[in-house]
């Protein structure tokens, strides 16, 4: 996650979600402590995935069936939209941060602008890390946070202790706060594993994975660029993931030797 994670723009009664505004700030508030008595399941995480997707899809622009990055997209993930127990569908955002997230739904959005960047094998280690995300229930704790925030509730002085309906006012502020959640560094290091397994189980180059973070840790060199804020915040200490990833690979006789990782400087979709 975008982290789920993978921070968009506060909304307001009349404003709409973009993806490319990335500043959720604090006008929503802070959780309280209480929150962890609040009564969330996986259940709840699911459907308030869904209206937040649901209303992300509708306020960004969409890359239709017949659009490069979605027959791309289509062609290395239509055999995975059932993975691991998982029901998945897949679209992209065609927009310029660098971000791709998974919902506890089964959503899984992936940004243009990184799709630009990456090969097949690194988008495939990304996503497998995000889908990681939602098999290891890391969603779970980030929409809880979001709908905390955009209910304005203290679950510990709330007048119900379960999931109320939403405007849909809420539900823009609910998805921003998504996205602009973080994972733990141990739900990140679990994700890295899944990702480095759902490679490996697959037969695609597990080498995919430390070009990825090689390539992140690139973007985040002397740069502030907003692009690419997102993914780099949702996903730190890139140099040193991408040196586990080589660890292991080299341990699983699976390391091939890419050469020095560079960014393109063309689009990898057109």
């Amino acid at each position: 996650m975008k982290k789920m994670a993978i921070g968009l723009l506060l909304l307001g009664a009349v404003c709409t979600v973009n993806a490319q505004k990335i500043n959720l700030g604090k006008a929503v508030g802070v959780v309280s402590k209480g929150a962890k008595a609040f009564t969330f399941t996986n259940e709840d995480a699911i459907k308030l995935s869904k209206e937040s997707v649901d209303y992300m899809d509708k306020n960004n622009q969409v890359a239709g069936p017949k659009d490069p990055y979605t027959i791309r997209l289509n062609k290395l993930f239509a055999k995975h939209k059932s993975q691991d127990g998982l029901t998945l569908n897949y679209k992209v955002y065609k927009v310029k941060d660098i971000n791709a997230f998974a919902c506890a739904d089964g959503s899984v959005r992936v940004f243009s602008s990184l799709m630009d960047i990456m090969t097949d094998d690194e988008l495939l280690a990304v996503i497998g890390h995000e889908i990681g995300h939602v098999k290891n229930q890391d969603t779970k704790d980030a929409m809880k946070s979001a709908y905390l925030k955009a209910a304005a509730l203290d679950a510990a002085s709330s007048a119900s202790a379960t999931v109320s309906t939403l405007n849909e006012s809420q539900v823009g502020k609910m998805a921003n706060a998504f996205l602009d959640a973080s994972h733990s560094k141990k739900q990140e290091s679990e994700a890295d594993t899944y990702s480095y397994d759902f490679m490996k189980a697959n037969n695609y180059n597990v080498v995919g994975a430390y070009r990825a973070f090689k390539k992140l840790a690139l973007l985040s060199e002397g740069s502030t660029q907003s692009g690419f804020e997102k993914m780099f915040n949702s996903h730190p200490d890139s140099e040193k993931r991408a040196q586990a990833v080589k660890k292991r690979a080299e341990k699983d006789g699976l390391w091939k030797d890419p050469g020095t990782v560079t960014l393109p400087k063309t689009k990898l979709t057109s």
